[in-house]
């Protein structure tokens, strides 16, 4: 090209535009992959529940046997690569903050195994979680190979995680707001335009594979007139404080299984695997991550005692399921939850005589990316993956509407992001494992003049120290930044040995420091 057209043309961000197209092209492929063989697997064990449901109990022994051994075979998978347990986002997102880094092949085939026999039987974890750390390793796989580092690397992870979460939902645009949003943190033109064409490269991948229909095609009759829009504060509400109560209950799992001390921990999926068989026996087509539930949902069902149940069953044993550490996430789940929720509060205001049955469907749909936007305080990508899993883009205006209250319902109730507060605790167990010569040292809030309670995040903690626990009678809270500290509580760190006595000395004074309003 010659140097006067050189001058007349922009070609600066070609190379970027370039990177996404292949990145995206062949996470699609492998998230595709993914998708698929993880339906079909669903699609048999189904078939296989519903004969035994018939009387063919002469199948219940050979699937007791598959499922124990899907999870001896995913526990062998863990115990070799722990880092491929839960969703995988919040393992990305500490690799993109370069907290922690892992080999790229060995995170891809062995989360692609463990996650196919982990989600195929029918436990209620998502695809869509173990697609982004798919995509991310495709990402960092094709920066390793072609010699790329520093910043550039770290978009082409970002970038992979795109292209996977856009082909696991056919969501182009909201897998690219959810690494700018949710992982990345960062809105720059190279990592947007790398991730854009990431994931409009995977998504046209998954559209070949799976059809052009959206995927949570759901038959609204009409757009909810403004007059009732009331409903979506009073819906907000309840689904910022079902949010919250979720965030709890997820965080606390580990507490469930301590009950199962006799079996490794590498091999509790096994639990949720064998409680599968009766919740299978009982109600097959419950099974899995959840859009065969939202679908069903095409058809009212304003029966409250039939959704009551439904709600209880997903959110315990979806539940036991991401506590096990089985590979599987919880992005389907919690918008299954959302749809549930929304489809009781519209049956029970329609039983009241306060909503008309033909907006049943609008606040199904609200309510998902509400749920969503509560509990991963990402409302954007919440408003954009509904709109675009549904089809439709007239419901724009109520779902920002639900989506920010639930948000601010759960941000007034202190509740973290809840992708953030895994990542947290992620990298505090990664560096206890990791650290060596460690003392555990106590430091007790005593009450004093000016005492108030204050934010972890308002200390100035000292290097090298990392809490792991705010002890509160007998109660031990796992702490993340919005965590208050109350006079009365101990605070238990770990700091380098021989350390202890100095640490708990400097970290007194900064806590006087906030008592009596002197700079730290």
């Amino acid at each position: 090209m010659n140097n006067s057209l050189r001058h007349h043309l922009s070609l600066d961000k070609l190379h970027y535009i370039y990177r996404g197209l292949v990145i995206g092209l062949l996470a699609g492929a492998a998230t595709a992959a993914f998708r698929f063989s993880i339906e079909k697997i669903l699609v048999v064990f189904q078939a296989v529940f519903h004969k035994i449901r018939m009387g063919q109990w002469s199948l219940l022994y050979p699937l007791v046997g598959v499922l124990i051994l899907f999870g001896v075979i995913v526990g062998l998978l863990l115990r070799r690569a722990p880092q491929i347990s839960g969703s995988g986002i919040p393992q990305v997102e500490a690799q993109l903050d370069e907290e922690l880094d892992y080999n790229w092949w060995q995170i891809l085939w062995q989360k692609f195994v463990g996650g196919v026999l982990a989600i195929g039987p029918g436990l209620f974890l998502g695809r869509e979680g173990p697609s982004i750390q798919l995509g991310a390793a495709v990402g960092q796989g094709t920066a390793e190979i072609t010699r790329v580092s520093g910043s550039d690397r770290r978009i082409m992870i970002a970038a992979g995680a795109a292209g996977g979460l856009s082909a696991a939902f056919n969501a182009p645009i909201a897998g690219t707001m959810f690494v700018l949003e949710e992982i990345y943190h960062n809105f720059s033109y190279p990592v947007w335009l790398t991730s854009l064409a990431s994931a409009v490269a995977a998504n046209f991948v998954s559209l070949n594979v799976f059809g052009m229909q959206p995927i949570l095609h759901l038959n609204y009759q009409r757009s909810l007139p403004v007059n009732l829009y009331w409903h979506l504060l009073l819906l907000g509400i309840i689904l910022g404080l079902l949010g919250r109560l979720y965030q709890i209950v997820l965080l606390n799992q580990d507490k469930f299984y301590r009950y199962f001390k006799f079996i490794p921990k590498a091999f509790l999926g096994l639990v949720p695997l064998l409680v599968l068989i009766p919740l299978g026996i009982w109600h097959p087509d419950w099974l899995g991550g959840g859009n065969g539930v939202i679908l069903n949902f095409n058809q009212a069902t304003i029966n409250l005692g039939y959704l009551v149940t439904l709600f209880l069953v997903r959110f315990l044993f979806s539940m036991m399921s991401y506590g096990s550490g089985l590979p599987g996430g919880i992005f389907l789940p919690i918008l299954t939850l959302g749809a549930i929720i929304g489809a009781l509060y519209a049956a029970v205001m329609i039983h009241l005589g306060w909503l008309p049955q033909g907006y049943w469907h609008n606040l199904v749909i609200f309510a998902m990316a509400g749920y969503f936007a509560a509990i991963g305080k990402a409302p954007f990508t919440a408003i954009l993956l509904v709109t675009e899993m549904v089809g439709s883009l007239v419901h724009l205006m109520p779902l920002a509407v639900l989506s920010l209250v639930a948000y601010l319902v759960v941000d007034i109730l202190n509740g973290d992001a809840i992708y953030e507060a895994l990542r947290q605790r992620l990298t505090v167990i990664h560096k206890i494992m990791t650290s060596r010569n460690l003392d555990q040292v106590q430091v007790p809030i005593f009450e004093a003049p000016g005492a108030h309670a204050f934010k972890v995040m308002d200390l100035q903690w000292p290097e090298n120290s990392l809490l792991i626990s705010i002890q509160r009678g007998e109660k031990h809270l796992i702490p993340h930044g919005s965590s208050r500290v109350h006079p009365g509580d101990t605070l238990i760190l770990l700091v380098p040995s021989g350390q202890a006595g100095a640490m708990r000395r400097l970290i007194q004074q900064h806590i006087e420091s906030i008592y009596t309003g002197k700079p730290q």
